[in-house]
Protein backbone atom coordinates (compact mmCIF):
# COMPACT_ATOMS: atom_id res chain seq x y z
CA UNK A 1 0.00 0.00 0.00
CA UNK A 2 1.42 3.33 -1.09
CA UNK A 3 0.22 5.05 2.10
CA UNK A 4 2.40 2.93 4.37
CA UNK A 5 5.40 3.07 2.03
CA UNK A 6 5.02 6.85 1.96
CA UNK A 7 4.85 6.90 5.74
CA UNK A 8 8.12 4.99 5.94
CA UNK A 9 9.80 7.47 3.59
CA UNK A 10 8.27 10.63 5.09
CA UNK A 11 9.28 9.69 8.63
CA UNK A 12 12.91 9.05 7.69
CA UNK A 13 13.75 11.91 5.30
CA UNK A 14 17.47 12.76 5.42
CA UNK A 15 18.29 16.04 7.09
CA UNK A 16 14.97 16.26 8.95
CA UNK A 17 13.93 15.08 12.42
CA UNK A 18 12.71 11.48 12.29
CA UNK A 19 9.16 10.64 13.26
CA UNK A 20 6.02 12.77 13.18
CA UNK A 21 5.07 15.68 15.41
CA UNK A 22 1.40 14.96 14.68
CA UNK A 23 1.76 11.48 16.14
CA UNK A 24 4.11 12.13 19.03
CA UNK A 25 3.43 15.76 19.88
CA UNK A 26 1.67 16.26 23.20
CA UNK A 27 0.86 12.58 23.77
CA UNK A 28 2.29 12.73 27.27
CA UNK A 29 1.29 16.32 27.97
CA UNK A 30 -0.45 17.16 31.20
CA UNK A 31 -3.40 19.47 31.61
CA UNK A 32 -1.43 22.44 30.26
CA UNK A 33 -0.93 20.61 26.96
CA UNK A 34 -4.53 19.50 26.58
CA UNK A 35 -5.36 21.89 23.74
CA UNK A 36 -2.38 20.69 21.71
CA UNK A 37 -3.14 17.04 22.52
CA UNK A 38 -6.79 17.42 21.49
CA UNK A 39 -5.91 19.31 18.31
CA UNK A 40 -3.46 16.62 17.23
CA UNK A 41 -5.96 13.87 18.10
CA UNK A 42 -8.54 15.57 15.88
CA UNK A 43 -5.98 15.85 13.09
CA UNK A 44 -5.18 12.12 13.33
CA UNK A 45 -8.90 11.24 13.43
CA UNK A 46 -9.48 13.33 10.30
CA UNK A 47 -6.75 11.40 8.47
CA UNK A 48 -8.32 8.13 9.56
CA UNK A 49 -11.74 9.31 8.35
CA UNK A 50 -10.27 10.14 4.94
CA UNK A 51 -8.82 6.63 4.70
CA UNK A 52 -12.12 5.11 5.82
CA UNK A 53 -13.96 7.01 3.09
CA UNK A 54 -11.45 5.85 0.49
CA UNK A 55 -11.83 2.25 1.65
CA UNK A 56 -15.63 2.57 1.40
CA UNK A 57 -15.16 3.64 -2.19
CA UNK A 58 -12.81 0.69 -2.74
CA UNK A 59 -15.53 -1.70 -1.52
CA UNK A 60 -18.07 -0.08 -3.85
CA UNK A 61 -15.87 -0.49 -6.94
CA UNK A 62 -14.67 -3.98 -6.05
CA UNK A 63 -11.09 -3.18 -5.05
CA UNK A 64 -11.91 -4.55 -1.58
CA UNK A 65 -14.29 -7.44 -0.91
CA UNK A 66 -17.94 -6.72 -0.09
CA UNK A 67 -17.52 -7.89 3.52
CA UNK A 68 -14.53 -5.63 4.22
CA UNK A 69 -14.96 -3.19 7.11
CA UNK A 70 -13.61 0.22 5.98
CA UNK A 71 -13.57 1.62 9.53
CA UNK A 72 -11.57 -1.32 10.87
CA UNK A 73 -9.15 -1.27 7.94
CA UNK A 74 -8.61 2.50 8.30
CA UNK A 75 -7.87 2.12 12.03
CA UNK A 76 -5.48 -0.75 11.28
CA UNK A 77 -3.58 1.25 8.65
CA UNK A 78 -3.39 4.36 10.85
CA UNK A 79 -2.16 2.29 13.79
CA UNK A 80 0.65 0.89 11.62
CA UNK A 81 1.47 4.36 10.24
CA UNK A 82 1.57 5.86 13.74
CA UNK A 83 3.84 3.05 14.88
CA UNK A 84 6.09 3.72 11.90
CA UNK A 85 6.50 7.31 13.13
CA UNK A 86 7.40 6.14 16.63
CA UNK A 87 9.87 3.58 15.30
CA UNK A 88 11.47 6.19 13.01
CA UNK A 89 11.94 8.55 15.96
CA UNK A 90 13.66 5.67 17.74
CA UNK A 91 16.17 5.19 14.92
CA UNK A 92 14.55 2.68 12.55
CA UNK A 93 15.64 3.10 8.94
CA UNK A 94 13.38 3.53 5.95
CA UNK A 95 14.24 -0.02 4.90
CA UNK A 96 13.27 -1.33 8.36
CA UNK A 97 9.96 0.49 8.16
CA UNK A 98 9.26 -0.66 4.61
CA UNK A 99 9.53 -4.22 5.92
CA UNK A 100 6.88 -3.35 8.52
CA UNK A 101 4.64 -1.96 5.76
CA UNK A 102 5.16 -5.13 3.72
CA UNK A 103 4.30 -7.31 6.73
CA UNK A 104 1.13 -5.28 7.37
CA UNK A 105 0.00 -5.93 3.81
CA UNK A 106 0.15 -9.67 4.41
CA UNK A 107 -3.03 -9.14 6.46
CA UNK A 108 -4.73 -7.15 3.70
CA UNK A 109 -8.12 -8.44 2.54
CA UNK A 110 -8.11 -9.91 -0.98
CA UNK A 111 -10.03 -8.08 -3.70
Amino acid sequence: MAFLAGSARANTLPGLPAGCLGVQGALAAGQTGRVARDTLAEWRAHGQALLRDRFRQAVQVGDLPVGADPEKIARYVMTIANGVAVQAAGGATCEDLQQVADAALQNWPPA
